[in-house]
């Protein structure tokens, strides 16, 4: 059985917690965070060892693999830490904060031999990979349009992922590393981004609420709507448009419809993060043994990370056309008038 050791103890790693207790390909044998209280607390849930620092972790176990869930400017110190140790690496999502440092990790999995790979839930999720193969078997058409939102107000003053010298950005760099892997899973690469920042509601120092627009190689168009300050309510986080029909992947249930009928088909019951971050895990374990191809690559991660950067590059840049209406030129003067 593979021997894991979880690094940082916080809301994503209580997720990590819940899928080591249903996997039958690994086990979780230590547990490290800068705050011994929160890793001792974790452990003796699962019961395993804690450690206040990673390093003391490295030293005292035997280690096959390492899920690093620390802010995203740590990620690559530590996992060259233990690539260089010849430990497999899970990183949280985003694989790092800039392209540059990114490669840098790969650059060690590879000189080291081991597996490098970013943490992608939404890849593992059920319903995501049979809406894969129905589109993969052409029963929607031509792919056209591409929609996804991962919204929800979350007070993010006193969060780490709003302070970008930690986090490296906003929901941004946050959900919209999400966003961009989903897209590319489906798409294939993009090769065009826009985004637009809408009203920070929160009064961050960071984006709070953007939209983004992309293309594909293939010419296929997508928009993705991010938020931690709006819920939009909606019943699925993904929509796929063709030209002969529709695939909704939703919270509670996922299904699709063809042009030439009224009727949905249901195929899916909808998101299950246990069953999601279980699948990863075992995907990745069997990995390391050699039984099976990683889902996702460190290639794939760092595909997300030139995408994110781009978007944050267009965020800086976006210019607006003004409109010039007489339309509303009439509206002003009339008012002027009544006045």
């Amino acid at each position: 059985m593979t021997r894991f050791g979880l690094i940082g103890a916080g809301g994503i790693a209580q997720s990590y917690l819940q899928a080591f207790q249903k996997t039958t390909e690994a086990t979780l044998v230590a547990v490290a965070d800068v705050r011994p209280e929160a890793a001792q607390a974790m452990a003796e849930q699962i019961g395993c060892n804690s450690y206040s620092s990673y390093q003391m972790m490295a030293e005292n176990e035997e280690l096959d693999a390492i899920i690093l869930c620390t802010p995203p400017v740590t990620h690559l110190e530590i996992s060259c830490y233990f690539l260089e140790r010849k430990v497999n690496v899970l990183c949280e999502k985003p694989l790092s904060v800039d392209s540059r440092s990114a490669k840098t990790m790969i650059d060690t999995a590879e000189r080291e031999g081991v597996i490098l790979t970013m943490a992608s839930k939404f890849r593992y999720v059920e319903d995501v990979i049979r809406a894969k193969s129905l589109i993969a078997s052409g029963i929607l058409g031509e792919i056209v349009l591409f929609e996804n939102a991962f919204t929800a107000r979350v007070e993010m003053r006193d969060r780490w992922n709003s302070n970008p010298a930690i986090s490296g950005g906003g929901v941004l760099m946050d959900n919209g590393t999400h966003s961009v892997d989903i897209m590319r899973y489906f798409l294939g690469p993009l090769a065009e981004v826009q985004t637009v920042e809408g009203k920070r509601i929160q009064g961050l120092s960071v984006e709070d609420t953007v939209r983004i627009f992309v293309k594909s190689t293939e010419g296929v168009v997508g928009n993705v709507d991010l938020s931690w300050s709006i819920n939009k309510d909606l019943d699925s986080y993904i929509r796929i448009y063709g030209s002969q029909g529709t695939i909704s992947i939703g919270w509670k249930e996922s299904k699709y419809r063809q042009a030439t009928s009224q009727e949905w088909i249901t195929f899916g019951h909808g998101y299950n993060k246990v069953q999601a971050f279980t699948s990863q895990i075992n995907n990745f374990a069997r990995a390391i043994r050699g039984e099976e191809k990683l889902l996702i690559t460190a290639q794939d991660g760092l595909a997300s990370v030139e995408v994110i950067e781009a978007a944050y590059s267009a965020l800086r840049k976006t210019q607006w056309t003004v409109v010039n209406s007489a339309v509303n030129t009439v509206k002003e003067l009339d008012f002027a008038k009544v006045a």
